[in-house]
């Protein structure tokens, strides 16, 4: 049970921000997760949900990429709920399920292809001390350029937000979706 109780609705906030409720029912069809505590400040939601689709349909970063950095994130912040959400996008994005099962029991990436071995070394390093060694930065920088570098950055620093929102709030997973080892 969340901590507060949950914005599931325009009926949970003033009519000035039912604005902000049907952009974040647009892009998912209800309220829930993350943006279901987000929305007890709706200004707040407004201004961090064009991310979202700029993640999911601007970005440089192909998604199956994106996915692994995304998973990456959310791993090491451990936020249940927000894995269940992007395991399933990150199979719509065609990341294979031996990626998922190795980053959901936090593996060793040593035996991926190394475009994927270098995005999870570079998301631990950053999620687990706040920085990323020269050699793991270079590495990518010099495979994919700055602008992917700082787009898949801020894609793996945007989830690993909203996980602490849904950890702080205790938003429990779905039941039905994917599973973190307790």
């Amino acid at each position: 049970m969340p901590r507060v109780p949950p914005i599931t609705g325009k009926a949970d906030v003033p009519a000035e921000h039912h604005p902000v409720v049907d952009s974040v029912m647009a892009g998912s069809g209800n309220v829930r997760g993350p943006f279901s505590m987000l929305l007890q400040s709706p200004k707040l939601a407004a201004r961090i949900l064009p991310l979202v689709t700029f993640f999911r349909d601007e970005s440089v970063v192909d998604a199956r990429l994106r996915s692994i950095a995304i998973l990456s994130a959310v791993r090491e912040r451990e936020a249940a709920y927000v894995w269940s959400a992007q395991v399933g996008a990150a199979r719509r994005n065609g990341l294979r399920e031996e990626v998922i099962d190795l980053l959901r029991r936090k593996g060793d990436p040593g035996g991926l292809a190394a475009e994927e071995r270098e995005i999870v070394t570079y998301v631990r390093q950053l999620m687990r001390t706040n920085r990323v060694d020269q050699a793991t930065f270079d590495a990518l920088q010099k495979r994919f350029g700055v602008q992917w570098l700082v787009e898949m950055t801020a894609a793996a620093n945007y989830f690993a937000m909203l996980s602490g929102v849904v950890n702080a709030f205790e938003v429990a997973a779905p039941a039905d979706g994917d599973k973190l080892p307790i």
